[in-house]
């Protein structure tokens, strides 16, 4: 990885069969990314520690020797919100998990897949995702940085997942209106993959923990009971 790359160049890659990993990296490559490949997942947080110049996306793989996928996932979301993951998986009923239901990854492909494939997902998750440095002024309020995916609490970072994001962005764009979970799943996953309400209530408590740590007597995001979950800003 050369640190002249940009930050939206730069993919670390994590899986433990190396024909996948050199077939990614080269179709990678192809399309101007620069790649690391690390295939043991106990040197994936060592590596991250003392990179001079971290990854702004991470293809990792679910089942590693050591330090498993999950594990990994959670870890990099917790010190380093801004870089995306995206999971790779044999295990389909991981699902929920991977998108969030406890760790929060961007995306995630299913094995077997194409390389074409993770470069699309590759593409469309860092085009989310490098305007993160887009200047915002500070605010002493809530702010969606439509175009880096952020929102900005009191000018403060909340480091939402991408899901997390497109949940508050459509409850801010109509305050007061009340979202069934059905409707909300819809906006969450335009391919209309098949995920249960449980997951809907999962990213809300994870959205609203996240705002609660920098406004933690506001309560913005409010459950209608029997209903869904609407966004009241206070008066």
């Amino acid at each position: 990885m050369t640190d002249t790359a940009g930050l939206d160049d730069r993919i670390l890659i994590v899986e433990d069969e190396p024909k996948i990993a050199r077939l990614v990296a080269d179709y990678l490559k192809g399309s101007g990314y620069e790649s690391h490949h690390i295939d043991h997942g106990d040197q994936v947080m060592p590596w991250l520690l003392e990179a001079e110049e971290r990854p702004s996306l991470v293809l990792l793989d679910l089942m590693l020797p050591g330090t498993d996928g999950l594990t990994l996932c959670r870890e990099i979301r917790q010190r380093w919100p801004r870089i995306a993951v995206v999971m790779l998986t044999a295990r389909v009923e991981e699902v929920d998990r991977l998108l969030g239901l406890e760790l929060g990854a961007d995306d995630y492909i299913c094995k077997p897949f194409s390389p074409r494939e993770v470069v699309a997902r590759v593409k469309a998750v860092l085009r989310r995702s490098q305007a993160l440095d887009t200047e915002v002024a500070p605010s002493h309020d809530l702010v969606l940085d439509e175009s880096g995916w952020r929102a900005l609490a009191d000018g403060q970072d909340l480091g939402l997942t991408a899901v997390e994001f497109q949940l508050l962005k459509v409850m801010m764009h109509s305050p007061g209106r009340i979202f069934a979970r059905e409707q909300l799943m819809d906006h969450m996953y335009r391919d209309h993959r098949i995920v249960s309400e449980r997951t809907v209530d999962s990213h809300i408590k994870k959205l609203r923990k996240k705002i609660a740590d920098t406004w933690p007597e506001r309560e913005i995001i409010r459950s209608v009971y029997g209903v869904g979950y609407k966004y009241q800003p206070e008066e």
